[in-house]
């Protein structure tokens, strides 16, 4: 079980979050992914229990967006039932159409993103959301509106955080003038964006890493999570799953230096 006292702050957020983080791609989407093995969604009361054994074992932190289909639907039935204290992060920019992403970095499709992700999750203010990166960073930057409209809605209260997804170093770089928080890649194979986690404490930046296990393709989980989750500067590790064995495995096999 992961203890309170390794939990970790989010930069200058105020949150305080679990080392590692559940991502839900697959609580709502099982088309148009890269993972080796194909799986069908879990029905609602298969989730709940996954749900429940993630916040006993001192996971209090959840990603989704919506461009993981149905998860935010979800989550916002789910996690009422849960007496825990989560902290959720979500996202604009990427949604699923039809089976595949489309982005839209737009104002409209900004706002009407944060309008349904309030109503999906049931709440008031959004926690914590990310500008979800096609990879084209520096040009979602400089040629979209989407920090812009993010931060009015900020201002009105429906946002409390505000972060990046992002897929370049330079685009990173960049968004840091803008986030409080940087999602990104990292696993033993894929040290490219790397230079940005020292950056980010530099600014008291929170990080957050996707992609440890290069979507499910690692031959090694228990050695690439804790490679992630003890690299300098890194916050939480989102690890994507529907399977309790392997949920538990990973906590199981969690070695934390700090």
């Amino acid at each position: 079980m992961i203890e309170v006292r390794h939990h970790r702050k989010l930069g200058s957020t105020g949150l305080t979050i679990s080392p590692i983080g559940l991502g839900t791609v697959k609580f709502g989407r099982d088309t148009g992914l890269k993972y080796p093995n194909t799986f069908r969604i879990p029905d609602a009361k298969s989730l709940l229990a996954l749900l429940t054994q993630a916040a006993e074992l001192g996971i209090n932190f959840i990603d989704t967006a919506p461009a993981y289909g149905s998860s935010e639907k979800t989550l916002g039935k789910l996690l009422k039932q849960i007496n825990s204290p989560w902290h959720i992060c979500t996202k604009v920019g990427e949604y699923h159409i039809n089976g595949q992403s489309h982005y839209d970095f737009s104002t409209k499709a900004t706002e009407t993103s944060i309008e349904n992700s309030l109503r999906n999750l049931n709440t008031d203010a959004l926690e914590l959301v990310l500008v979800h990166s096609d990879g084209n960073d520096k040009n979602i930057i400089e040629q979209s509106d989407v920090f812009e409209t993010l931060l009015k809605l900020k201002d009105k209260g429906l946002i409390k955080h505000l972060g990046m997804s992002t897929k370049t170093v330079a685009g990173g770089t960049m968004a840091l003038q803008f986030v409080e928080v940087l999602m990104i890649s990292l696993n033993e194979s894929d040290l490219s964006q790397a230079t940005l986690i020292a950056l980010a404490k530099q600014h008291n930046k929170g990080v957050l890493i996707k992609k440890s296990l290069q979507s499910g393709n690692t031959l090694k989980p228990s050695k690439a999570i804790n490679f992630a989750a003890n690299y300098p500067g890194v916050t939480s590790v989102i690890l994507g799953t529907i399977n309790k064995h392997h949920l538990q495995s990973n906590i199981d096999n969690l070695q934390l230096r700090t």
